[in-house]
């Protein structure tokens, strides 16, 4: 299965609190962390709630 690499790229200050929540639930904590999680529907739609804050890439 397909997986997605996900990397913080900007700070959540000044963000609305459910995308702050929704970075976290991803794993995110600070900038430059980096998460791999499974390329499923409900993973696809935090990152796209929050694609301003990270950048994705598939890993296999």
């Amino acid at each position: 299965m397909p997986r997605l690499k996900v990397k913080q790229t900007k700070s959540t200050i000044g963000c609305k609190q459910d995308q702050r929540d929704t970075v976290r639930s991803l794993g995110l904590k600070r900038i430059g962390d980096v998460v791999v999680k499974e390329d499923r529907p409900e993973i696809r739609g935090m990152v796209h709630a929050v694609r301003h804050l990270v950048t994705v890439e598939e890993v296999e």
